[in-house]
């Protein structure tokens, strides 16, 4: 069953991982899950490409104007607090456990940063690769 996304924020969140999705497809990637849940987190976007594994964190940001200054400055990787990171590790674990035809993949974490500029309706994304867990 889907989720269901109610809140302003859950919505822009939403709307910044379908961005992301698009936007890792046009790079190569293949997708192979989203929104993967266990009781302990949840990983946004389970991606491959040239036989390795990409677990995607996504923070979506929205703000008025994309040209200000203020987004060069920004920094997602900030937001990954140390137990946001052991939650994701968690839930990695259990992913590929439970997927074993990718036990044997190199695999990373990535952090997708997408900031919308909902007025306009376009968005600019960022990509901060290999995140340490």
């Amino acid at each position: 069953m889907p989720k269901v996304f109610t809140s302003d924020s859950q919505k822009i969140g939403e709307l910044g991982e379908n961005i992301a999705v698009k936007f890792l497809m046009k790079h190569g990637f293949a997708i192979l899950d989203r929104n993967y849940t266990k009781r302990y987190g949840e990983i946004d976007i389970v991606a491959e490409k040239d036989n390795k594994i990409y677990f995607v964190e996504v923070k979506a940001i929205s703000r008025l104007n994309l040209a200000v200054k203020e987004l060069d400055d920004y920094r997602a990787e900030d937001n990954m607090h140390p137990w946001k990171l052991k939650r994701l590790s968690r839930v990695i674990q259990a992913y590929l456990l439970g997927h074993s035809k990718y036990e044997d993949k190199e695999w990373q974490v990535d952090l997708v940063v997408v900031f919308l500029d909902l007025q306009n309706k376009k968005a600019r994304v960022k990509v901060e690769s290999d995140i340490i867990l």
